[in-house]
């Protein structure tokens, strides 16, 4: 889905700026006027397959919907309508010149392919429109002068006599601080020129952008052609998901189950059941999930598992009500980053897949999930941002290539249960933290090349299940492990606390040498004040004209 959230500083533009130029340009006889409404495409017929595709994504869909305008000039998202009297010499839809359209796998293989034109077009709308000629003139003839008048500067200051009386230093450390005044003035002058060049030169490899998108768009669809031509015509809708939606358009349906069905597709007509909260599709054939699904915006179970799925669309973050979500046993590579967006989600099995990285920002997003099944994938690291899960009861992740564990695990302070095991020769320390865990009940770490617990283990008042088994572990010893859980715990918590008896007392003889230090110094400071004093007595004593007596006055 489109992310709302995306700014125009993210690549490195501010539109504030750029109207402050075009304010600058209108007072040099640039006119601007008002910015006119943005268009991406002079022509439908020059790219009719981007405009298709980028009208069904369903973030830009309901926009459009829900705010049309009847006086919008032509946008490449919405073609123009048809009028009533035109309507019968217009031309057929798109779709029935090109059939092969209404094919979901045809329809997301080019939703994936144009995905960066529909989020370059975001921006753009963002900034604003494509500035004109002139103001493009204008602004390299500004920076141009701009970068002679700070030249002219640079030289008159270097030329300034030093006055007299100014150390030399003095005068050089003046001299490069009104140099840095002058370049930054410079600098904020040419930042206003600098955006507007650079919006001309986004709005032009957007262009170019659009150009390249329809040209994969025609490739995808000819080779989808060329399969069709040598493959088995295309099965019917099964009858029972035309029941389903027969159904559907009656009377609301909270719950749909089509598991094992043998169905190879779904048909978008799916995601208009706008009541639906619970659709089971696990164990078919589907490659592909519509993203008409976006649509069920009350959905809150979606199990998919057990089909033949390479992605999932994007459009999957706009389920925002969905708790739990089944996509294990796929041939999924990796998963979106919209799936952050699912923010109410409890239960997350994306198991039994070729996950090589899971989303930076999974963590963040979902504090509400509990349950988070990510075994037998490609996995060599979990993001940081999984610490941060404190709803986290569950977590597996077992049959993949850990290497270790993120450093503050321990604050998934409600976790229950942790799997890491048959990471075989990847996983071979914990961290320190991993005693933190205090509410952990249930720990298998078998089949690791673990040597050694983390000195905290001892912590773990509440753990009841403990595999360590197929580890070549030095601490605890083997005779220890063999004894059970309880006599883990027991040893490394003596373990630990002898540990922490043994840094006290070098800390106590560590504070001792310092006071036995400190105790020898105030002594002789005590002992040199005392001889001065008394030396000073028996001097005054005896007057300044009587004989002196060499020991007293002798220095101590």
């Amino acid at each position: 889905p489109q992310n709302n959230q995306l700014k125009s500083e993210t690549l490195g533009i501010s539109s504030n700026l750029y109207r402050k130029a075009c304010k600058k340009l209108w007072k040099t006889r640039i006119s601007i006027g008002n910015p006119p409404a943005l268009k991406m495409d002079p022509n439908l017929k020059s790219y009719p397959l981007l405009s298709y595709v980028l009208s069904r994504l369903p973030s830009i869909s309901s926009r459009l919907q829900s705010s049309p305008s009847s006086d919008t000039p032509f946008d490449l998202e919405q073609p123009p309508p048809i009028d009533a009297a035109s309507s019968s010499t217009a031309p057929p839809p798109i779709v029935d010149q090109m059939p092969h359209l209404s094919h979901p796998k045809v329809l997301a293989s080019m939703t994936h392919a144009i995905y960066d034109v529909a989020q370059t077009r975001s921006v753009l709308q963002t900034l604003g429109p494509r500035p004109d000629h002139e103001s493009v003139d204008m602004a390299h003839h500004k920076l141009a002068e701009i970068d002679s008048n700070l030249s002219k500067s640079l030289e008159e200051l270097v030329l300034s006599p030093r006055p007299e009386g100014v150390d030399q230093a003095e005068w050089r450390a003046n001299l490069a601080g009104k140099e840095q005044q002058i370049r930054q003035q410079a600098e904020q002058e040419k930042s206003m020129y600098k955006s507007i060049l650079q919006l001309d030169e986004m709005h032009e490899a957007y262009g170019k952008l659009v150009k390249q998108a329809e040209e994969r768009l025609v490739k995808i669809y000819e080779k989808a052609g060329e399969v069709a031509d040598d493959s088995e015509p295309v099965e019917e809708t099964n009858p029972e998901v035309v029941g389903i939606l027969e159904e559907a358009q009656g009377k609301g349906l909270e719950r749909v189950d089509l598991c094992g069905r043998k169905l190879r597709y779904l048909p978008e007509a799916f995601g208009k059941i706008s009541g639906l909260l619970s659709l089971n599709l696990s164990g078919n054939q589907l490659e592909v999930i519509p993203d008409s699904l976006a649509g069920l915006e009350k959905l809150e179970e979606l199990n998919v598992s057990s089909n033949l799925l390479e992605s999932l669309p994007d459009s999957i973050g706009l389920l925002q009500n969905l708790k739990i979500l089944d996509v294990s046993g796929n041939k999924l590579n990796a998963l979106p980053d919209s799936i952050c967006y699912c923010r109410s989600l409890v239960e997350l099995d994306v198991s039994f897949n070729s996950l090589a990285y899971l989303p930076t920002n999974l963590g963040n997003e979902l504090g509400n999930l509990e349950r988070l099944s990510i075994y037998l994938n490609k996995l060599r690291s979990l993001p940081n941002s999984i610490c941060k899960m404190r709803s986290l009861r569950f977590l597996d992740a077992h049959f993949n290539e850990l290497r270790g564990l993120p450093n503050e695990i321990g604050r998934l302070t409600n976790l229950e249960v942790l799997n890491v095991c048959s990471n075989f020769s990847d996983l071979t320390e914990l961290p320190e933290t991993l005693g933190e865990l205090t509410n952990l009940k249930e720990l298998d770490l078998s089949n690791n090349q673990i040597q050694a617990l983390p000195d905290t283990f001892g912590r773990l008042d509440n753990l009841k299940k403990l595999n360590l088994e197929q580890n070549p572990l030095v601490i605890p010893p083997l005779e220890v492990v063999e004894q059970g859980v309880d006599a883990v715990k027991l040893f490394m918590a003596k373990r630990w606390a002898d540990k922490l008896a043994e840094e006290e007392r070098k800390s106590m003889i560590e504070v001792n040498e310092e006071d036995e230090k400190g105790w020898l110094t105030r002594s002789t400071t005590w002992l040199k004040r005392s001889v001065s004093v008394v030396g000073e007595t028996v001097s005054g004593y005896l007057g300044t004209a009587g004989p002196t007596d060499p020991v007293l006055d002798e220095e101590r």
